[in-house]
């Protein structure tokens, strides 16, 4: 079926169409500490996955530049239902589950300094946050297959209540007060986490109760998404458990916390001080492109399935990946998702670049902003008041 999308493209070929191996690929250097450990015994290379990641990567990204290329209009239909783009989905997710069982067996089997734990749990917690992002992906299609997919991939850190927060509660509030994934200006990311976090499980649980109330079933019916996810988190944790030990248990539960932060940190750079304006009936303005950050650095684009083309996948939500549009005039962030990321961890900085940069993407209005109350009239003072 590829060939056959192929060939209704009418001459176009996909530029990207390789490109998005990467995504499968690059998650996979998480090996590459524990096997350079059992060839030579040395641990020096346990840094090299988290290093890539959080530094070479972004350095990449400004080496390598931006992209702003657009599918043909003509072509996205053939392009959305060429199968390969879909495989590619799929395929992350045995590689994600071999990464995650692997690297719990090897922490779980060898006797390693203190630090190289943390790298572990680290590079543990990375490959857990690449499973919510191809649960991103796949969460939006309506498809059988990818339905079955999600919930396996959110299992390993027990976060398979993201689709329904994301789907039925971040899309519809996303960018306003009443939003608790979407960032406030003046807030900052440990902020942020202490009410997304627990915010992101009370919400879904809400909507999934509300809905399965409609259809007149409970919500502790078998048929409540959340408990389905949960009952394989717990057989996959209890599977662990019995053949490596107590040991890993410890390893699947930090590294659980640090793939789920994962989400937060991608949250929180997403829609950071953009606000939908609200009417005087309640009711806000629809979302538009100019609501979310964008970043159209080509590497990590590619490593994270289009996830940094924001502007366009909340503006049209069901849009596949290998589609999504560059736009003009959007909110850019200077960096992809892993230099942001590093940059939200430090707050002082963060608010340093961003809060300038929030202000030229209002172009100056303060009521395109969604202040943290508390430092609401110091920030309307000192980035938005005129100067004489």
């Amino acid at each position: 079926m590829g060939s056959i999308a192929q060939d209704a493209l009418a001459g176009y070929r996909d530029p990207k169409r390789y490109g998005w191996l990467l995504s499968v690929l690059l998650p996979l250097l998480v090996w590459s500490g524990p096997l350079f450990y059992l060839r030579t015994g040395s641990v020096v290379l346990f840094w090299l996955p988290i290093l890539f990641f959080y530094a070479v990567v972004p350095l990449l990204d400004f080496a390598l530049g931006r992209d702003a290329s657009n599918v043909p209009a003509g072509a996205s239909e053939a392009l959305e239902k060429d199968i390969y783009y879909r495989a590619v989905t799929w395929l992350i997710v045995p590689c994600m589950y071999a990464s995650w069982i692997f690297l719990l067996w090897f922490g779980a089997t060898h006797r390693l300094p203190w630090w190289t734990y943390v790298l572990l749990v680290m590079g543990i917690g990375t490959i857990g946050g690449f499973c919510i992002n191809v649960a991103h992906e796949m969460g939006h299609r309506n498809e059988r297959v990818e339905w079955w997919l999600t919930k396996l991939v959110l299992a390993p850190s027990a976060y398979g209540h993201f689709t329904i927060d994301h789907n039925r509660g971040h899309h519809r509030e996303v960018s306003t007060a009443e939003d608790h994934a979407s960032a406030q200006m003046g807030e900052s990311i440990y902020e942020f986490a202490l009410r997304e976090l627990p915010g992101a499980f009370v919400r879904a649980w809400k909507l999934e109760e509300e809905l399965l109330a409609r259809k007149g079933r409970s919500v502790w019916s078998w048929r409540n998404e959340i408990l389905q996810t949960l009952c394989l988190t717990f057989v996959l944790w209890a599977s662990m458990t019995a053949w490596l030990g107590w040991k890993v248990l410890a390893l699947i539960l930090v590294s659980s916390f640090w793939a789920n932060f994962q989400l937060t940190s991608a949250n929180y750079i997403e829609h950071y001080g953009l606000a939908r304006k609200k009417f005087s009936n309640g009711k806000y303005e629809p979302c538009e492109p100019r609501h979310s950050w964008n970043s159209d650095f080509k590497l990590s684009n590619y490593a994270l399935l289009h996830l940094q083309r924001h502007s366009d996948h909340h503006a049209w939500p069901t849009r596949p990946y290998q589609v999504l549009r560059h736009f003009e005039e959007v909110p850019e962030m200077p960096n992809g998702y892993f230099g942001m990321f590093v940059l939200s961890y430090n707050p002082p900085l963060w608010f340093r670049v961003m809060d300038r940069e929030l202000v030229k993407a209002v172009a100056g209005d303060p009521e395109r902003v969604n202040f943290l109350p508390r430092k609401r009239e110091r920030l309307l003072k000192k980035y938005f008041t005129p100067r004489g």
